[in-house]
């Protein structure tokens, strides 16, 4: 399908579909120059969509930088997130891997993803992605969603899976987080207007949380596998991931292939924290050194 100019709400310099595993097109959001020196493979968290990914689009855009995002499957279409499974979400991102290669043929590939994507993406490299892929050559994890800090009753995480498969779009009871994502005031209230949209999801399925939890327990179990370079960029007063498990589980990844930097002040969403070009720049000074990307 052809590219869509476009000006919107997100400052996306233009608009596509992709087609993906159920049939259904979803959004693809693009940000860069007409000629980028690379791309980044966009995934974002859990409840959000792909437009949320305009802030560091638009720094790196200037740094030469194309970045690529498509709205996952169960998102931007509503107040609460269904999916029938975790692995549709592994199915649409082998779609938009090969997307983005299409789009932009042999340029260098770096995966950038929050939260949920981070969990999806580490499923997808251990699970899906063919070893020695030339064309990716990194990984940048924010705030990875490997472990819950979100209070939900014992009782509940107990009878998950039974539960989601009796009542699956029964929501699921979490506190509101939209104000603890970030410092800067004018991101919130952008998330709260595409709440109020219908963009942004502010609840979930019982269904779409216990894919979650059997993913976070078979991780745990594969990570050590892990042997590509990443670099995660943790928040320290995270409302949403469990930085003790993502901390936990970082070290079951050899030193060579993992940098790891913790931002305590931060809420949950790094990239659209206060301090975010601190962040930026650190991601820059990875691509030189770790990946040798300019």
């Amino acid at each position: 399908m052809a590219t869509k100019k476009n000006t919107n709400r997100f400052s996306e310099d233009a608009l596509d579909h992709l087609r993906c595993s159920d049939g259904v097109e979803r959004k693809i959001h693009l940000w860069g120059p007409a000629k980028p020196k690379g791309v980044f493979l966009a995934v974002h968290g859990g409840l959000a969509h792909a437009g949320d990914w305009v802030t560091p689009a638009l720094y790196f855009k200037k740094k030469g930088w194309a970045t690529a995002s498509f709205d996952m499957h169960g998102h931007a279409t509503g107040k609460r997130v269904d999916i029938p499974s975790f692995e549709i979400f592994l199915d649409d991102l082998a779609l938009f891997l090969a997307y983005v290669k299409k789009k932009y043929p042999k340029k260098p590939i770096v995966f950038l993803t929050h939260s949920m994507g981070a969990l999806i993406t580490a499923h997808f490299v251990l699970k899906r992605m063919p070893q020695g892929d030339k064309d990716v050559k990194g990984f940048i994890m924010s705030s990875p969603y490997f472990g819950n800090a979100v209070k939900v009753p014992k009782i509940l995480v107990a009878m998950s899976k039974p539960m989601a498969a009796l009542l699956p779009k029964m929501k699921v009871p979490t506190p509101p987080l939209t104000d603890v994502l970030t410092h800067d005031p004018d991101i919130t209230r952008r998330h709260h207007d595409d709440e109020r949209d219908g963009i942004r999801a502010t609840e979930s399925t019982l269904r779409f949380g216990n894919a979650l939890l059997t993913a976070h327990a078979e991780l745990a179990k594969i990570i050590g596998r892990w042997n590509q370079p990443v670099l995660m960029i943790v928040a320290g007063d995270d409302h949403l991931a469990d930085v003790k498990v993502t901390e936990a589980l970082s070290q079951q990844i050899e030193a060579k292939h993992l940098t790891y930097q913790l931002y305590a002040e931060n809420f949950h969403e790094n990239f659209n924290e206060v301090n975010r070009e601190k962040i930026f720049k650190q991601i820059e000074g990875w691509l030189k050194k770790t990946l040798r990307l300019r």
